[in-house]
């Protein structure tokens, strides 16, 4: 499958794979593994996507800030493959971290933003374990948070 040509299908645009902000590298390849450090949501002009996520209300914001994060993941994922996502295998797991209040229950309904765009690129390979959970604040204010677990070719 070709990745590239899926994403422009889609009339999606990776934007340019984020560096990090603190002591940590965007990615790890180990084991036959890529582990990408959790990516945060920027809008296609670069501005962050924050605040908390408190109403039913806030649902679709969220699943636009998820999805941010997923084309992020992506993004991460081809610069740490040298610029080809050939050998991405299988997307194993998302963890989906959602800044929200204490009566907030729908952070797996946010999270669902990032894994339906990992199933619209990667077909069944990106069908994949996840955790969403609910936090108090995350870094810059951001609203949503999303971290995964690639399976690689030929690792």
């Amino acid at each position: 499958m070709d990745i590239d040509a899926k994403l422009a299908e889609l009339g999606l645009t990776l934007p340019k794979a984020a560096a990090p902000v603190a002591a940590y590298v965007p990615a790890v390849e180990a084991g036959g593994l890529l582990h990408i450090s959790g990516q945060i949501p920027f809008t296609e002009t670069g501005e962050l996507i924050t605040g908390r996520l408190d109403t039913v209300d806030d649902i679709a914001k969220g699943q636009e800030a998820a999805k941010r994060c997923g084309l992020m993941l992506v993004a991460q994922m081809k610069a740490a493959l040298g610029g080809s996502l050939d050998r991405v295998e299988r997307i194993v797991k998302l963890g989906g971290f959602v800044a929200s209040g204490p009566d907030f229950v729908d952070q797996p309904k946010v999270v669902n933003g990032a894994s339906e765009l990992m199933v619209a690129i990667f077909g069944e390979a990106g069908k994949h374990a996840r955790s969403a959970v609910g936090v108090a604040a995350l870094p810059l204010d951001v609203s949503v948070e999303v971290d995964a677990i690639v399976a690689l070719r030929g690792a």
